[in-house]
């Protein structure tokens, strides 16, 4: 006696191809939903900062002159902002992202999730980058000076850091003819800027400077002599100030970036899972350890 399979069976799939429909792995939409959040929060933040002055992140001469606790301050909020930003910004980018079409395990799941707020952390970061290069370079141009051909190249970088020693350094009471100092300041800072270097400014340029000084300010050489070796000695200190400051906020800066890359993976994964049913435990279930699990007091 037979029996006869009334089954129905599947057509076999031709080879070199899946039965499972693909499934998009990246999806742009919520990534640059994301990157556009965290960027506008990361500006409103550097912006408050600004306002009650822990932006101070400049080599202007009233940043060189700074405590160390005010850099330390100023870097520490340099990373909370990160955090709060691109944490904001992976969880958007987690709660707008589509649940995957065909099931699939946690921890796949989980990954794309992180994937997409490290996309976001990338992008928003390029943001950053991109907007931040346009406004050094239109401060600069607004910086410089009028007259004069050689343009932001030749003064402005000096100018930044030791303004105020060219001042002391081209201070006169009677000014010859010639006033315009646009080309004679700048030709001093980046000579003053030498100073910082292991074997500071030559005899060569120290004598010149001499000369120059003498010339544009009136004033007997042995007197111009005193004033440029006194100088030459604040600007050494005053940019070996700025370049600890600005070691100091790169540094933050960096660390900042690295931890905003794993709040953005963490807010993704965390945005996945609300995304997918998980209740969002409320502030009193918080405890300092974390959320608190099921069943403990």
């Amino acid at each position: 006696m037979t029996y006869e399979d009334t089954r129905a069976t599947a057509p076999a799939a031709p080879i070199g191809t899946s039965s499972v429909a693909p499934t998009i792995i990246v999806q742009w939409g919520p990534i640059v939903a994301g990157a556009l959040t965290a960027a506008a929060l990361a500006f409103v933040l550097h912006s408050f900062a600004a306002a009650i002055g822990l932006a101070a992140g400049s080599t202007s001469p009233t940043w060189r002159d700074a405590s160390f606790a005010l850099w330390l301050a100023s870097g520490l909020y340099l990373t909370l902002a990160a955090l709060a930003s691109y944490g904001l910004g992976g969880y958007v980018a987690g709660r707008l992202r589509s649940s995957l079409t065909t099931p699939a395990a946690a921890d796949e799941v989980e990954m794309r999730d992180g994937v997409h707020g490290l996309l976001v952390w990338a992008l928003a970061t390029l943001l950053t980058a991109i907007v931040a290069f346009a406004t050094v370079q239109s401060v600069t141009r607004l910086a410089a000076p009028s007259a004069g051909s050689s343009g932001p190249a030749t003064s402005v970088g000096g100018e930044n850091i030791i303004a105020y020693d060219l001042d002391r350094l081209f201070r006169a009471e009677r000014r010859p003819a010639e006033g315009d100092l646009t080309y004679s300041r700048a030709e001093a800072a980046r000579i003053l800027l030498t100073a910082a270097g292991h074997s500071g400014v030559s005899s060569e340029d120290r004598g010149y400077l001499v000369r120059l000084v003498a010339a544009r300010t009136g004033l007997a050489a042995p007197e111009a002599e005193r004033r440029v070796d006194s100088v030459i000695g604040t600007a050494r200190e005053n940019i070996t100030r700025a370049r600890r400051a600005s070691i100091v906020l790169a540094f933050m800066a960096g660390a900042a970036a690295l931890l905003g890359a794993v709040a953005a993976w963490f807010a993704a994964t965390t945005a996945g899972r609300h995304r997918d049913g998980a209740s969002i435990p409320s502030l009193a279930s918080w405890s300092w350890l974390g959320p608190r699990l099921p069943g403990t007091p």
